[in-house]
């Protein structure tokens, strides 16, 4: 290596380069957060912690939801606004008339006489 080269000397230490310096103080600082964390949620005690927020969580959000559902629908029909499942009626109903007119396309197509006789 030769002398111009910054990390020849003192393990990549160079004291003319703060910024490499910082570098390397952060990335030391973010491998030892890394294994502790790791550490940390690969415990039993963590994962039964986790599942009782998550329980807890469900358990007062569906009241919430349902709640928020309900008010919303009545906030539409007042504006006049389509609910999510008016657009799914008026969804389901168009595709079963385009399936109709699909089949009445397909009778025509059987009784009329082809003209290349």
């Amino acid at each position: 290596m030769s002398k111009s080269d910054p990390k020849a000397n003192n393990n990549g230490f160079n004291p003319f380069d703060p910024t490499g310096m910082l570098k390397g103080m952060r990335d030391s600082n973010m491998d030892a957060w890394a294994k502790m964390m790791v550490e940390f949620v690969n415990t039993e005690a963590y994962a039964e912690s986790t599942g009782a927020m998550l329980d807890a969580w469900l358990t007062t959000s569906g009241p919430l939801r349902k709640a928020m559902e309900k008010s919303m629908a009545q906030a539409l029909a007042e504006l006049n606004l389509p609910s999510r499942d008016d657009i799914s009626r008026l969804a389901e109903r168009l595709t079963h008339i385009e399936m109709r007119l699909d089949d009445m396309e397909a009778q025509i197509d059987e009784a009329l006489p082809t003209r290349s006789q």
